[in-house]
């Protein structure tokens, strides 16, 4: 069973919910942050990229910098930006984006099931990205940002989130990419052990997006019941905050990459060896991949279809078959030398969400070498791989639309 709980949020009041809200901190850089944050007091970035409020020399893992995003959430709930319910509550977040409309229960889920294999992952972390998270949640002591995980979808349970999003959204606003967010929340006790109960039937849930959160909240529960006598369990650092979809609504973008150099080869010599895994097929415009097993590659300024050969992975290996495996495995790591893409420092990740302009911009202007464009992983391939306890490769899926951050915080205090 999946263990759910409400909580006592701490939440923008109705006025400001468009000003505090902002994009996660991990899908921008500390430029970027600066930039969509400057004048605007109320930005939730203050406290999820707090480094854009010290010296631009700053190193972002410098002690000051958590020390920065604490000081700042105490400062907004001080000054009445965020407000804490005074019950424990469930709250229901709606996105739409174009004709995509998608629906998630924001709760607390529970670091046990995490450990036990209740909620299933599919990537693994990197160290410093692990740590980074674990002495931001600590220092914050709260979950600032929550976690994206999914269900396979139950009629009952959606129709029940569905009715209770009938009435006048508690924020209701559009953000300047389009994407419309709307929050209820759920404070019926009567609503919320239905929604408690619904969940207990649902095994297992997903990690959508949000291993190095969920791995970071596991970490960050181990060090405080290690540093006190008096731990029962029940304190809200056994758990942490998420917002649960279902599979049904939600969306995968393809995860595309992009490469500084070509390992030394010329581009004859790269097209030539790439031939020996793939049809290489010139072209005169752009590529979208529209199905598995086909890749777009642009390279100086031209498009080309790759198709892989028979033979060059295996169709029954839930990993092996992957686009982004059959990419890193024939093409990548043996031609560009990207052996750990987790760590290889050459190898650039781009959200589909950019397009493939982004990626003839990246080459066009020098800055990388070749770009591939990827089919997007399926939901159905994160779940059967995840259900077999396989690890996908890293930046395999990129889900849109993305949660905004600070409309809600789960405090461990």
């Amino acid at each position: 069973m999946a263990f759910i709980k409400p909580f006592r949020g701490v939440r923008p009041r109705r006025e400001l919910a468009e000003k505090v809200a902002s994009l996660p901190y991990d899908v921008m850089s500390v430029a970027e942050a600066r930039v969509m944050a400057e004048g605007n007091p109320y930005s939730f970035l203050h406290i999820t990229r707090p480094e854009i409020d010290l010296p631009r020399e700053t190193d972002s893992h410098d002690q000051p910098v958590y020390a920065k995003g604490r000081a700042n959430l105490d400062a907004f709930i001080r000054d009445g930006i965020l407000v804490q319910d005074d019950l424990e509550c469930y709250y229901i977040y709606r996105q739409r984006m174009g004709e995509l409309l998608q629906t998630g229960l924001v709760t607390c889920t529970s670091v046990d099931d995490y450990q036990a294999g209740v909620i299933k992952k599919h990537e693994l972390t990197r160290a410093d990205k692990e740590e980074d998270r674990v002495r931001h949640i600590d220092y914050l002591d709260a979950n600032d940002e929550p976690v994206f995980y999914t269900y396979r979808h139950n009629p009952e349970l959606t129709a029940l989130i569905a009715g209770l999003a009938e009435g006048t959204p508690e924020y209701d606003f559009v953000t300047e990419d389009g994407v419309g967010h709307q929050l209820w929340v759920v404070r019926g006790s009567e609503e919320i052990r239905r929604l408690t109960d619904l969940f207990a039937s649902i095994v297992p849930l997903y990690v959508a997006d949000g291993h190095h959160r969920s791995a970071a909240a596991s970490r960050v529960r181990e060090l405080r019941r290690g540093a006190t006598q008096a731990h029962t369990g029940n304190e809200e650092y056994n758990t942490f905050l998420t917002v649960i979809f279902p599979d049904d609504e939600m969306t995968i973008l393809p995860y595309n990459r992009a490469v500084s150099d070509l390992n030394g080869l010329t581009v004859v010599d790269f097209l030539s060896r790439i031939a020996h895994s793939f049809q290489v097929t010139p072209l005169l415009g752009r590529f979208h991949p529209e199905k598995r097993h086909t890749f777009g590659m642009y390279l100086q300024g031209k498009w080309y279809q790759l198709t892989p050969h028979p033979g060059t992975f295996d169709r029954d290996d839930f990993v092996s078959v992957l686009d982004v495996s059959i990419l890193q495995n024939n093409l990548l790591h043996p031609l560009l030398g990207i052996d750990d893409p987790r760590t290889n420092q050459r190898i650039s990740f781009v959200g589909g969400i950019r397009g493939l302009g982004e990626l003839e911009l990246l080459v066009d202007s020098g800055r990388q070498a070749v770009a591939f464009a990827l089919f997007p992983t399926s939901l159905g391939e994160l779940m059967a791989l995840s259900d077999e306890g396989k690890i996908m490769p890293p930046k395999s899926t990129w889900f849109e639309p993305k949660l905004r951050s600070g409309l809600f915080v789960h405090l461990l205090r």
